[in-house]
């Protein structure tokens, strides 16, 4: 199984997109090269391969308005073009009611990548962004920021692990799951659980037995 490389020794988006990185390791690995680290991952990939085709998305500059602008009071009527910064946007019963109304969905419910936008727009604390633009996203007329499926890869991980019954009999089965997915997350291959792996790191699994 090959073994993740440091990032320096890297030469290709390519080769970089064979291997799993948190959220933290691709904030550092933007930092590093003076590249803009905000927003989620999907962003954060989009400007390391940027950074390989030789063009650098600089860091956005922050500025005074976020700290000077006047938020809607609770009370205040939302309108589309209200912006999710203005009015405290949270996925509270208060703006899940006016969600409901403008799409007809009695239970409405926010999808993912609803989440994944509102993360992003109040990371980089976007005044233009509102909840017509959110609106938008629900109906998938715009794409704003995508819900990063690859951070369920672990939780899938762990719950095959864990409902494997060749992995019964061990104690822990936490700590073993979690050095197995590092095994997996640094590696080229797959990211997924597979039996295969309990042969193929017996040393390992003997600890646990």
């Amino acid at each position: 199984m090959e073994k993740r490389p440091d990032f320096i020794l890297i030469k290709s988006f390519e080769e970089f997109s064979k291997y799993y990185w948190y959220r933290e390791e691709l904030q550092k690995i933007c930092k590093s090269l003076g590249i803009d680290s905000s927003g989620m991952k999907a962003d954060l990939n989009h400007n390391i391969e940027e950074f390989f085709k030789g063009r650098k998305i600089l860091p956005k500059e922050k500025t005074g308005a976020g700290k000077a602008r006047t938020r809607h009071k609770i009370d205040s009527p939302l309108s589309l073009k209200t912006g999710i910064i203005e009015c405290d946007f949270t996925f509270s019963q208060r703006f899940r009611e006016f969600f409901s109304q403008q799409t007809g969905i009695e239970k409405f419910k926010f999808n993912a990548d609803m989440v994944a936008s509102v993360k992003k727009a109040k990371e980089e604390d976007d005044l233009s962004f509102t909840l017509g633009d959110l609106l938008d996203i629900f109906y998938g007329r715009k794409t704003y920021a995508k819900y990063d499926k690859v951070s369920l890869q672990w939780n899938k991980f762990l719950h095959d692990f864990c409902a494997d019954q060749a992995t019964s009999s061990f104690h822990n089965k936490l700590k073993l799951a979690s050095i197995l997915w590092k095994k997996v997350r640094t590696s080229t291959r797959e990211k997924v659980y597979k039996r295969e792996l309990l042969s193929e790191f017996q040393d390992i699994i003997n600890q646990y037995l």
